[in-house]
């Protein structure tokens, strides 16, 4: 096959404007409290056979680059994760990315087969494909919904850690070998390949900080590119040692994104910017892979019914029993099952079975097309009135907000961006009256789209913005003394330091 310099020029530009369009559609789903993805999948939908004639069908080309893609979703999600925030909740994140998934996936293949009449094989690979949830779908959702910490930690523990077992599981019954070797043996295989892979991510990680912070690179935009490969390497390292490249690019890229290294803020920006960009490849990729012709009222039943099954059956009960590890709250529970958004991760699982030439793994890759993209529309915009009704939604100040700004990264210092609602007492507080720790400050006061240089006599007001600038070590009780003086006032001082902060 040839590709001549206009091939190429007519690529740049198709690639340009789609890409430019899902980066404006960013916007629009934030404003409906959709999940890109679901704008993203519609472009790739439309722009293949039924729509511009695109086509591509080319199974196995789609699982290499799907499985690329996820894993430069899962770098970013680790740099970007704060240690601190997860720890709180990493046992259970830990117990729903691996006791969780096993149950969600007896569930739905046993519904599967017996209300659906799928074969086991298929009936077991729809229960594998569809129990791990998607860091992209979710946290493109909780952006706009301010939850407790617990929550937050365990949703992102989860999502980041259930493609390895899933990936492993999916692998080994459509390419034959759970059949060969048994269940004790796929059993074991899943746990080595966790171990092995978090192990070599820990290595990569703490191995590539040291090296990371002793580098003198010539350009701080090297730094960003330095990381990256650094949590490849581990992927690449764990792939030859036939161990989850999954569990070890996140580990790896968890441990990197909460050192003190160089251009940290920057390492993140870059790290995002990719992360989208392999979304909105990924997802317009599978949206080309869709044939709609094959989309018939059987697929969407089929889809409707196994998308019950798991919301109301599978997910709560693989809740329910992982939070044995670690108790909550039935009404944070309630939450989490709720939250358990699918995504791309789902309809690119089926991709293996694909390249593998399962007999119906076109049928099973059309259920779960449909059912991420009908159940996501059904979730992903209750999510904010859930959080309300079940009482988990936290005040959404104050915000932090980190910036790239070359002084605060050689400060060690965090910029936050803190929002005075309307019910705040932190109204009519002096600026001198906040008592921040030492080293913390009022940089700038935004009040009516004007800035102001605050002095300690200055008087707060509903809707003013401030910007705070606090020395990382100070941040959490900055954020803190915050909270307590926006809950009680200029007397939080006095009221026992305000009312601690539900995390």
């Amino acid at each position: 096959m040839t590709f001549d310099v206009h091939q190429l020029d007519s690529f740049l530009l198709v690639g340009s404007l789609v890409t430019l369009a899902a980066i404006l559609a960013v916007r629009l789903s934030a404003g409906v409290g959709l999940p890109s993805l679901l704008f993203y999948l519609l472009m790739g939908v439309l722009l293949g056979e039924s729509g511009l004639g695109i086509n591509f069908d080319d199974a196995q080309l789609a699982h290499a680059l799907g499985f690329g893609a996820l894993a430069l979703i899962l770098a970013e999600g680790g740099l970007t994760t704060s240690w601190r925030e997860m720890r709180p909740s990493i046992r259970l994140g830990v117990s729903l990315a691996t006791l969780g998934v096993a149950i969600s996936v007896a569930v739905v293949a046993v519904g599967a087969h017996y209300l659906l009449g799928l074969p086991w094989e298929l009936a077991i690979l729809l229960g594998a494909v569809c129990s791990p949830t998607d860091a992209a779908a979710v946290f493109s959702v909780l952006r706009v919904v301010p939850l407790p910490k617990r929550l937050t930690g365990a949703l992102e523990a989860e999502s980041g850690l259930n493609d390895a077992p899933t990936v492993v599981l999916v692998s080994v019954i459509s390419t034959g070998a759970a059949a060969e070797s048994g269940l004790v043996n796929v059993a074991g295989t899943i746990v080595f390949e966790l171990v092995v892979g978090a192990t070599i991510g820990v290595v990569a990680g703490v191995g590539g900080a040291w090296v990371m912070r002793r580098a003198a690179l010539p350009s701080s935009g090297l730094y960003p590119l330095a990381v990256l490969c650094l949590t490849f390497i581990a992927y690449g390292g764990a792939a030859a040692l036939h161990a989850s490249g999954f569990a070890a690019v996140y580990v790896a890229a968890l441990i990197l994104g909460n050192q003190e290294l160089p251009h940290r803020v920057a390492t993140r920006s870059f790290a995002e910017g990719l992360a989208w960009l392999a979304q909105i490849g990924l997802f317009v990729m599978l949206g080309l892979l869709l044939s709609p012709s094959r989309i018939t009222l059987e697929i969407v039943g089929y889809a409707v019914v196994t998308g019950l099954i798991l919301t109301v059956v599978a997910r709560p009960l693989s809740v329910l029993v992982s939070s044995v590890v670690q108790p909550m709250p039935w009404r944070e529970l309630g939450f989490i099952s709720w939250a358990g958004l699918r995504g791309a991760v789902p309809i690119v699982l089926t991709t293996i079975p694909l390249a593998e030439g399962v007999e119906g793994s076109d049928r099973l890759f059309d259920i779960v097309f449909v059912m991420v993209v009908i159940y996501t529309m059904l979730t992903g915009p209750t999510l904010p009135l859930v959080a309300r009704l079940l009482g988990v939604a936290r005040r959404s100040e104050p915000r932090g907000l980190e910036v790239e700004a070359a002084p605060l990264e050689r400060l060690a210092a965090d910029l936050l961006q803190v929002t005075i609602a309307d019910s705040s007492r932190m109204h009519g507080v002096e600026v001198g009256e906040l008592r921040l720790p030492p080293g913390a400050s009022v940089s700038l006061v935004i009040r009516q789209g004007q800035a102001l240089v605050p002095e300690r006599r200055t008087v707060l007001r509903h809707g003013d913005d401030l910007l705070v600038v606090t020395p990382r070590k100070a941040r959490e009780a900055t954020e803190e003394r915050l909270r307590q003086v926006s809950s009680g006032g200029r007397l939080a001082q006095w009221l026992g330091n305000g009312r601690k902060p539900k995390d």
